[in-house]
C-alpha cells in the first residue's frame, strides 16, 4: 500500500516515516521539500489516521493546493479532501467562524483586506482632524500591523513606554488613539482585518482552555510548511497547538529566510530544538534542480553567516556552465550588456524567451533592463508588479512633466491635480469640468482664472487652486531655461511628491521613492550623454519635452497582454522565492545596492541580505550571470560604486571573471578626485581600443583635471586654445568656464571635457 515510498531518496523517506514526536525537516534549496510535506501527508493517512486529525498549515494558497492536488493523486480524493490544509490565515479564520462567539464575534464576521483597512484607518484619521500627511494611512496601518504580529494589543501599545518614544521621536504620538479607535471601529462591525485572525487565536486560545484542548485533540498530527518564515503569533500558537503530543513537523531552510521586514523571525527555526530537546532532525541536502557549479557557489555563500543549521547541498547534476560574469560602466550599460547576452544565448541555443529570468533586488532597476530589452526587441514580462513606467508613482510623476509641456492635456491635469492631498476634491473637479464645458475652454483655463469663468467654490477652495496653478505656472517658466534633469527633479521634489511618500516611512512607500529616484537618474543621463557627445560642452541641453517624447517611444510600443506568452521574466529576489528558472541574471551587485545600505548596520541585517543573495542563486537550474555597474545616478548624483562582498566570497575558479592581471587599482582607473570606500578591492581594466585619427586635434592629449584652477591656459580638441575663468563642484560633478579665442565661453563638465592643461 505504501509502495509510493518507494519513490523518495533515503533522507526524504526517513523524513516521511518518522511520524512520532517533533520533527524538524530543514531542506535545501531544490531537495523537495514539498514532495516531504505530501509524501508524509499521504503516508500518515496510509497508517488509518482520520484526516480531520492532520494540521497542515502553509504560508500560500498556491502552496496548499498544490500539496493537495499531490496527495490526491499519491493516495486518492477521499480522505485528501478532509486534511486541514491551507495557510495560516484560512485555517485560523476558520476556527473563529466556530469558536469565535467566545470573543465576542459571530460565525459571520467580516474579513477586512488591507485595502479595506487602510480605508477605516483613513476615516479614523480625518475623524480625528489629524494630517493625513504626517498619519499616512499606510504607514499607520504598518505600525498597527507589526504591533499585531508581535501581539501587541491597542491597550498595551498605549501604556508602552518604549513604543510611545519611538512614536514621539517620529513625531505621530497619536498612533496609539489610531489605534484604538480602529480596533474599537472593527469590533462594532463585527470584523477582523488579517492581523486579527492570528490575534485572536492565540487570544482564543490563551483565554479559553477548554478551548485549545479541544483542538489540541482534534489535531494530532501538525505539519508546517516554510517554518522560517513564521513571526511571532504564528510561532506562538503553533507551540500552543503541539503542547501536549508534540506530534509536529515543521519544514524549512533557515538559509531562505528572508522576510525579516515582514515581522518573520528565523529564531524560530533555531530555536526548535531548545523548545522540542527530543526532537529528530532530518537534513535534505541533495538539489535536483541546479547544477554542480551554481551548488556549490551557494554554499560558499552561505557558509559567511554565522546564524545557521549546518548543511552541505550537494547534487549529482552535472558540473554545468562557469558562473557568468558582467562588469557594465554604467547601470544602462548593465542593462544593455544583459539583453545582449540573453539575445546571443538565444539565438545561439535556440533558446525561447521565458527561459530567461532577470532578478534585481529593488523594483527601479527595472527601468535600464526594461529600455534595454526593448532596444533589442525582446519581450518581457514584471513578475508580480508593474512595468517600470506603469507604476502609479512614475505615472503620477509624468503627468506633471506633461502638463508642464501641454497645458491642454486634460488627463494628465486631473490625475495630478490632488497629487499628493492638496484638498482639491472629487467634488470641485467635476464643478471646473462643468465650468469648461459651459464655456467651452479647457479645464486648466478655469483654473487658472476662477473668477473669470465663475467657478461657483468657496474661497477656501479658490486659494488652493491659486496655489496649485501658481505652481505649474512657475514650472512652465523654468521649463523654458532649465535642462530636463533640472525641471524634473525641481518638480519631484517641490510639488511634494516626493516628500508624502517620504513621510510614510512604509517599505512600499520607500520603493515608490526609488522609483523616482530611479527615474530622476534616467533623466540625468538622457541629459549627460548629449553633454559627452559635445566634449562635455554644457551648453548643449537636452529638454524635458525631448525626454518625454523618448518616454513615449519606449512606452506606446504593442504589449501583449498574455500571460503565457513567449517572454523574458522580471522580478525581485523576493517575489522568485520557491521558483526556479533555467537561465538566471542577478543584476546590480553592487554595495550599499545588493547588500542594500538600508541592511548593512547590523550583522542580523546583512546576513539576511546573503540569504536573499543565496536565494537568488539557487533559483537557477542551468546557467546564472553576474553583474554590476562601475557608475550608477544616485539623485542625479555621478556616483562611483563598489561591487558587492557578496561577489568575493565565491571562488574565482567558479566565476568568468578577466584574467587577475588586469587589475588596476580603482584610483588609476578614474582620475575625477573620488576616493573609493575599499581601495584594496580589485578592478579589472577597461580596454578602449580606437581607430588612429587622420584629425589634427587627435595629438592633444587630456591632462587629469584634478588640479585644475582659475587662470590656468588649456587647450581643447575641438575649440583650440583657452583660459581657465571658473572652476565649480567636486569629483564627477566638476565643472569649469573656460573662455576659447575661437568660440568664447563654454561650460564643461570635466570627466567629458578632454582638457590639456598648458600651464
Amino acid at each position: 500500500m505504501n509502495d509510493f515510498l518507494n519513490q523518495l531518496n533515503k533522507e526524504q523517506h526517513d523524513a516521511v516515516v518518522q511520524t512520532d514526536g517533533a520533527v524538524m525537516v530543514i531542506a535545501g534549496a531544490g531537495s523537495g521539500k514539498t514532495r516531504v510535506l505530501t509524501y508524509r501527508i499521504a503516508y500518515i493517512l496510509s497508517k488509518g489516521v482520520d484526516p480531520f486529525n492532520i494540521l497542515a498549515l502553509t504560508f500560500t494558497n498556491k502552496a496548499a493546493r498544490e500539496m493537495k492536488e499531490r496527495v490526491i493523486k499519491l493516495i486518492g480524493d477521499g480522505d485528501a479532501r478532509n486534511v486541514w490544509m491551507g495557510t495560516f490565515h484560512s485555517v485560523f479564520a476558520k476556527i473563529l467562524r466556530i469558536d469565535g462567539h467566545h470573543l465576542g464575534y459571530p460565525s459571520n464576521y467580516t474579513i477586512y483586506d488591507s485595502n479595506d483597512s487602510k480605508r477605516l484607518i483613513k476615516t479614523v484619521i480625518n475623524d480625528m482632524k489629524l494630517d493625513t500627511k504626517q498619519y499616512a494611512p499606510s504607514y499607520v496601518a504598518s505600525r498597527i500591523s507589526m504591533a499585531k504580529s508581535s501581539l501587541i494589543s491597542a491597550e498595551v501599545y498605549t501604556n508602552d513606554p518604549d513604543i510611545q518614544a519611538a512614536d514621539d521621536s517620529a513625531r505621530k504620538p497619536y498612533i496609539k488613539e489610531i489605534y484604538t479607535r480602529y480596533q474599537n471601529r472593527l469590533k462594532r462591525a463585527d470584523a477582523m482585518d488579517f492581523d486579527d485572525l492570528l490575534f485572536n487565536t492565540y487570544l482564543l486560545f490563551s483565554g479559553f482552555p477548554k478551548v485549545l484542548y479541544k483542538y489540541q485533540q482534534k489535531f494530532r498530527y501538525i505539519l508546517v510548511d516554510e517554518y522560517q518564515d513564521t513571526n511571532h503569533a504564528q510561532y506562538l500558537i503553533i507551540k500552543k497547538l503541539a503542547a501536549n503530543t508534540e506530534q509536529i513537523c515543521v519544514v524549512g531552510d533557515d538559509a531562505q529566510s528572508i522576510y525579516g521586514f515582514r515581522g518573520a523571525n528565523i529564531s524560530n527555526i533555531l530555536n526548535f530544538k531548545s523548545d522540542y530537546p527530543d526532537f529528530k532532525l532530518f537534513k535534505l541536502e541533495q538539489n535536483y534542480r541546479s547544477t554542480k557549479t551554481i551548488v556549490k557557489a551557494a554554499n560558499q555563500i552561505i557558509a559567511y553567516n554565522k546564524d545557521q543549521i549546518k548543511k552541505t547541498v550537494w547534487t549529482d547534476n552535472t558540473d554545468g556552465s562557469i558562473i557568468g560574469y558582467i562588469k557594465a560602466s554604467s547601470d544602462n550599460e548593465e542593462g544593455s550588456m544583459v539583453a545582449n547576452s540573453i539575445f546571443e544565448k538565444k539565438m545561439n541555443e535556440q533558446l525561447s524567451n521565458d527561459k530567461f529570468t532577470i532578478l534585481y533586488r529593488t523594483n527601479a532597476q527595472s527601468r535600464s533592463l526594461e529600455e534595454a530589452l526593448r532596444q533589442k526587441n525582446i519581450p518581457y514580462r514584471i513578475y508580480g508588479g508593474l512595468s517600470f513606467y506603469s507604476r502609479k508613482e512614475i505615472k503620477d510623476l509624468l503627468s506633471y512633466f506633461r502638463l508642464v509641456i501641454n497645458q491642454n492635456d486634460e488627463d494628465a491635469l486631473q490625475r495630478i491635480i490632488n497629487v499628493p492631498a492638496r484638498g482639491i476634491g472629487k467634488t470641485t473637479i467635476e464643478k471646473i469640468i462643468v465650468t469648461a464645458d459651459q464655456h467651452d475652454v479647457n479645464i486648466w483655463q478655469v483654473i487658472n482664472n476662477p473668477q473669470e469663468y465663475g467657478l461657483g467654490v468657496n474661497s477656501g477652495i479658490q486659494t488652493k487652486l491659486k496655489n496649485f496653478s501658481t505652481m505649474i505656472n512657475s514650472y512652465i517658466v523654468a521649463n523654458k531655461t532649465k535642462d530636463a534633469f533640472e525641471i524634473a527633479n525641481h518638480i519631484a521634489t517641490s510639488s511634494g511628491l516626493l516628500k508624502s511618500f517620504r513621510d510614510e516611512d512604509t517599505h512600499e512607500a520607500i520603493s515608490r521613492v526609488e522609483n523616482i529616484e530611479e527615474l530622476l537618474n534616467g533623466i540625468k543621463e538622457f541629459t549627460e550623454k548629449a553633454i559627452e557627445k559635445s566634449e562635455g560642452d554644457m551648453s548643449i541641453k537636452k529638454t524635458l519635452n525631448e525626454f518625454m517624447e523618448d518616454v513615449a517611444l519606449l512606452t506606446d510600443r504593442d504589449n501583449d497582454d498574455d500571460e503565457n506568452a513567449d517572454k523574458v521574466t522580471m522580478m525581485t529576489i523576493h517575489a522568485s522565492k520557491g521558483l526556479e528558472f533555467p537561465h538566471v541574471f542577478i543584476v546590480g551587485l553592487e554595495e550599499n545596492l545588493f547588500p542594500s545600505i538600508q541592511s548593512i548596520t547590523t550583522r542580523t541585517e546583512l546576513e539576511e541580505e546573503r540569504r536573499l543573495f543565496y536565494v537568488a542563486l539557487t533559483r537557477a537550474m542551468e546557467t546564472v550571470t553576474l553583474s554590476h555597474a562601475e557608475t550608477r545616478y544616485r539623485w542625479g548624483n555621478f556616483t562611483i560604486t563598489e561591487p558587492s562582498r557578496f561577489l568575493d566570497e565565491i571562488d574565482d575558479s567558479l566565476i568568468d571573471k578577466p584574467k587577475k592581471e588586469l587589475y588596476i587599482p580603482r584610483s588609476e582607473q578614474f582620475s575625477t578626485g573620488s576616493t573609493p570606500t575599499s581601495p584594496s578591492r580589485p578592478v579589472f581594466k577597461k580596454r578602449n581600443l580606437k581607430p588612429i585619427s587622420t584629425n589634427s586635434s587627435a595629438s592633444v592629449e587630456p591632462s587629469d583635471t584634478g588640479e585644475l584652477q582659475a587662470g590656468m591656459d588649456v587647450e581643447h580638441a575641438n575649440f583650440g586654445m583657452g583660459k581657465v575663468i571658473t572652476v565649480d563642484g567636486n569629483g564627477p560633478n566638476k565643472k569649469a568656464t573656460v573662455f576659447f579665442d575661437s568660440v568664447g565661453n563654454k561650460n564643461l563638465l570635466l570627466r567629458f571635457a578632454k582638457l590639456k592643461i598648458i600651464s
